[in-house]
């Protein structure tokens, strides 16, 4: 049943999805990592494909650049082809001194500076958070594989740092002094859909940049830099599968 937005075939995706921003992160996921895998979208050049991973269907697709557009295409995965857990795997900025380049952090929360859930008609702020199962499995394997991680809330801006009108410091530092680890457009998107629908969603981020420090990731390590963040995503979503 295809979409305005996807062409894929209610078949044609699995239960459990990874939705990196950049598209091309996706076809590279899906010839790297899983077997048999196959282009089941690429509606607006958003290239979908889905194969397996140790024996399990996983899918992974690109969801675009900041919230509406990962708001988009989670809401159709999740209420038109059936999925039941996206994991989203993307590059953040940190904010804090500890979450320097090459560190993964697992989003418990996002905060927001944009009007994404108005559209709930809510009495308050709200604030999503991960599912807890996906969570915790993420940790527990990154655990296991002495990975450099941290965990806690995140922010997630309308704006790319880097171009705000008021200057790139005033975009993040009052988040960073509510100790929000890293910077990035979609989670918070991501975990309301994923919220309203009564569906599982996580962020695993990979930081590329410091906004404390301007440290970054040379262009060489841009693609190791996240193998570790594939794994992780991997193996939850394997392992969640059973």
């Amino acid at each position: 049943m295809a979409t305005p937005h996807n062409k894929a075939e209610l078949h044609d995706i699995a239960p459990v999805v990874l939705l990196p921003g950049d598209p091309l992160r996706a076809q590279y996921v899906a010839e790297q990592y899983l077997e048999n895998s196959r282009q089941v979208t690429g509606v607006r050049n958003m290239l979908g494909f889905t194969g397996t991973y140790q024996g399990i269907p996983v899918s992974v697709m690109g969801s675009g650049m900041g919230g509406p557009s990962a708001g988009i295409y989670s809401y159709e995965l999740f209420s038109f082809y059936g999925v039941e857990r996206i994991i989203r795997i993307g590059t953040a900025g940190g904010l804090q001194e500890n979450t320097k380049p090459g560190t993964l952090v697992f989003a418990m929360t996002a905060s927001t500076d944009s009007r994404f859930a108005y559209q709930y008609q809510l009495p308050g702020t709200y604030s999503p958070c991960a599912s807890f199962n996906l969570f915790q499995k993420s940790v527990e394997i990154a655990q296991k594989n002495k990975m450099l991680f941290t965990a806690g809330g995140i922010f997630s801006s309308d704006m790319f740092s880097s171009y705000n009108a008021l200057g790139e410091k005033a975009s993040w530092e009052p988040w960073a002094k509510m100790n929000c680890l890293a910077q990035d457009m979609e989670t918070y998107a991501l975990y309301c859909t994923a919220a309203y629908l009564k569906k599982q969603a996580l962020s695993v981020l990979t930081v590329t940049d410091s906004c404390v420090t301007g440290d970054g990731l040379p262009a060489e390590e841009r693609i190791t830099a996240l193998e570790p963040m594939f794994t992780v995503a991997l193996e939850t979503a394997r392992q969640t599968s059973r």
